[in-house]
């Protein structure tokens, strides 16, 4: 289900949403359609018995998220979410380095272009993988504050969020777009063993990266991932959207003023 259509390819025809939803012979569906509409999309495919690969994130709200994914588990369907940010070989390689050491302190800096919030969401929500990176570098974290700042007359806007590991440490995530703006993520973690500001140098991979998420689709569709596995996914998934959400409370909440 993809957000354009495109007519024919390879004399393949484009079938409508309703087709799909009714055909027995189709039994997965892959949802790219804009992040507004996931959650939708989503409900009518699990309803209709078929199993579902989604872009991240899988909904704009935390509760519509955990309440698909029952329902993907009652109906014993594959609700897989699509997060290619890990299978990059820059983030494996930032892992290996990241891995056993004791953080100090950390921020992890994005910057890119405008995004349509109607369609996108909360920048909480359609920069979400940003969040998962730090999630599964540092385990479960704890939002201490986060404010927005948005400039409407010059499309800017900048989220910064600030979070505790489990330990007490501290760690920044900042979200920047605005007309211009390059495509680039920009660390700064610090270890009790020294400082980590630039990524390390990865070999490109053979295999896309949104092939190496569809096989990993087709394994859970196969029986082929661990019980263990797929807990840790479904953990990671559903607190992040729990996060996203928290955050959006925090910048949304009025004011206070003293007088």
């Amino acid at each position: 289900i993809y957000r354009r259509s495109f007519g024919n390819i390879n004399e393949a025809k484009q079938i409508s949403l309703e087709d799909a939803l009714r055909n027995k012979d189709i039994h997965a569906a892959f949802i790219s359609t804009e992040n507004k509409s996931h959650e939708e999309t989503i409900r009518m495919f699990l309803e209709a018995g078929k199993h579902v690969l989604v872009e991240y994130p899988m909904a704009l709200s935390a509760k519509a998220a955990h309440e698909l994914w029952e329902m993907a588990e009652q109906k014993g369907k594959v609700l897989h979410v699509e997060h290619i940010e890990l299978l990059t070989e820059e983030y494996k390689q930032l892992k290996k380095e990241v891995a056993g050491k004791d953080l100090v302190k950390g921020t992890l800096h994005f910057t890119g272009h405008v995004l349509d919030e109607n369609k996108s969401g909360f920048p909480a929500f359609s920069g979400i993988a940003r969040l998962t990176w730090l999630i599964d570098l540092f385990g479960d974290l704890t939002v201490t504050s986060a404010t927005r700042e948005k400039q409407k007359d010059k499309n800017y806007s900048r989220m910064t969020v600030h979070f505790q590991t489990a330990n007490k440490k501290p760690l920044t995530w900042i979200e920047e777009r605005g007309p211009g703006m390059r495509r680039e993520k920009k660390i700064n973690f610090c270890f009790t063993s020294g400082c980590l500001e630039n990524f390390p140098e990865a070999p490109r991979s053979s295999v896309g990266l949104f092939m190496q998420d569809q096989n990993l689709f087709a394994k859970k569709l196969l029986g082929q991932v661990s019980k263990e596995e797929l807990a840790a996914e479904k953990w990671r998934i559903l607190r992040c959207l729990d996060l996203a959400e928290v955050i959006q409370q925090y910048c949304e909440e009025p004011e206070k003023i003293y007088s």
